[in-house]
């Protein structure tokens, strides 16, 4: 999570109790699919059919510029890292 959030100048989430919760729900579905399916998304199991919720997924950029954070709360803008603000839920771009 930390590489993914430097090589992207993004920032996690500042919340430690909630970044243990969200890299344990990445280390499951990777021991359970062998891939880092969003933990806050239910999985297929099937790489093709989840390749768009892979971490971070293909919602990642559009929710951080509308909402300043990723759907799950991980990534965070710098500015909106900058507010101190905590992520809020925010809708569900991935078709159903």
């Amino acid at each position: 999570m930390e590489m993914v959030a430097k090589k992207h100048g993004w920032h996690l989430n500042r919340d430690e109790e909630f970044l243990d919760i969200l890299a344990e729900g990445l280390t499951t579905n990777f021991n359970r699919y062998g891939y880092y399916s969003c933990p806050c998304r239910d999985a297929d199991g099937q790489r093709e059919l989840d390749k768009d919720i892979i971490c971070p997924c293909d919602y990642c950029i559009p929710d951080q510029q509308e909402y300043g954070h990723c759907y799950c709360g991980l990534y965070l803008t710098p500015e909106f890292y900058e507010t101190g603000k905590e992520p809020e839920a925010i809708p569900e771009r991935r078709p159903l």
